[in-house]
Formats: structure tokens, sequence, C-alpha cells
């Protein structure tokens, strides 16, 4: 087997190019993401028991069928809907490709986010709650200075992990033509029949932007817990006199 490297670098460019709307597909679905996710999770914690159905079915609808399905329901499904094809928001939004996979992205990732906040808001320590509720704080004082703040920390090596998957799962917006990296990675191989060295190249491609991704996530980890590395100085306890 010969290997192409001319073929790498010759079309490594127009790869690079096209990764760029990939990494538009996954920040801004993923940030879109997170704010349903932080709504649902919430909406999951009400001691309501109807109330928490209904982000419950949501949830369990989203993490129950395939993304490639979603993004096939919103992107062929929406136009058999005659009042939202006559709508002004046909035309910029729901008739686009692009645009339906982030909202096929969003929707999908803030269900598998909405379970993530769940679980971190419940793993705050009732310590801190308590130190709360014994300042007099609010209910919703306790849930902006503490609660949210202590779960956001918890949750990020979980949510960059949701954000890592996106971006694997953006490869699906080639099915829809959105001419992300996978899908310009497709139409380079119809020309050059190289197969192994064009997704090659494109995986390499993926690795490096997964390792944008998490070297950035660690360092907001580092940041924002950076309490837990504090290190109490040793006091001497018998001090010369």
């Amino acid at each position: 087997m010969n290997w192409n490297w001319q073929a790498i670098i010759k079309y490594f460019p127009d790869l690079l190019a096209a990764s760029v709307t990939t990494i538009e597909l996954v920040v801004l679905s993923c940030a879109l993401g997170l704010v349903f996710g932080v709504i649902l999770g919430l909406w999951r914690l009400s001691p309501v028991l109807w109330l928490r159905a209904i982000p419950a079915a949501y949830i369990f609808f989203f993490r129950g069928t395939p993304l490639l399905v979603q993004i096939f329901l919103i992107y062929y499904g929406l136009g058999q809907f005659t009042a939202l094809k006559e709508s002004f928001l046909w035309d910029p939004i729901f008739s686009q490709a692009y645009w339906c996979a982030i909202i096929a992205f969003t929707l999908n990732t803030s269900a598998y986010i909405g379970e993530i906040v769940r679980g971190a808001v419940m793993a705050v320590p009732a310590g801190e709650l308590e130190a709360a509720d014994a300042i007099g704080m609010s209910r919703l004082q306790k849930l902006r200075r503490v609660t949210l703040p202590r779960a956001f920390g918890i949750m990020i090596p979980a949510y960059s992990n949701e954000v890592i998957f996106m971006l694997k799962g953006s490869a699906l917006a080639a099915s829809i033509t959105v001419v992300e990296l996978t899908h310009k990675a497709r139409d380079i191989i119809a020309v050059t029949y190289l197969n192994l060295e064009i997704f090659f190249a494109a995986g390499v491609i993926y690795l490096v932007i997964s390792w944008v991704f998490l070297f950035i996530f660690r360092q907001f980890e580092r940041h924002v817990n950076r309490h837990k590395r504090y290190i109490p100085p040793v006091v001497n306890p018998n001090p010369p006199i």
C-alpha cells in the first residue's frame, strides 16, 4: 500500500476550513444546551410530581432515541407543519440545514446536561446549604450564591465529556448536507478515492480540537475549584517565647 502524503498536504487546508463549521456547531449547541440543561436540571428537582414528569419525559425521549433520528425529525419533519412553514422563521432558520443541526444538537445535549446538573446540585454538600440557611439567605440567594456555583464546579468534568461527545456527534450533520469536517472529507474522497489518507487527516483534526476543548475545560476547572488546592499554613504548636 502506497501512502499518499501529498494528497493529505494538498487537501488539509480544505479540511481545516470545514472544521470551523464543526467547531461552530459544537460551541453553539453546547452553550445553548447548557442554558436549557440548567433549567431542566432544576426543574427535575421540583417537589411537585407532575412538574418533575415534564422534564423527565423530555430527557427520556432525547436520551432514548438516536441523535440521527432527531436530526431527521427536525430537518425533514418540521416542513410538514403548514403554520411553521408559512411563518417568518421558516426561511432564515427552519429551512436551513445548518440551523436545524444546531437545534437538534441543542435539544439532544440539553437532555444529558439536565441530568448532569441535577446530579451536581444533589451533590452539593448539605453543610454549605445549611450554612446559607443559617445566615438567612433566601431560596433565590442560596441558589445563585451557593448551589449553582458549587454545582458548576462539580459538573465540569462530566460537562466536558458531553462536549466531546457532541464533537464526535457533529459528524452526523453531514447527513443533512451541512458542510462540516466529515462532509468535506467525503467530498474529497469522492474525487481522490483516498479513503484512508483523508479520513486519517480528518481524524487528526478531530483529535486536536478535542485536545483544545479538554485543555480549556481543565484550566477552567482548576480556576473554579482552586479552593480544593488550598493548603492551610502549618502553625507551630510551641511558638518561641
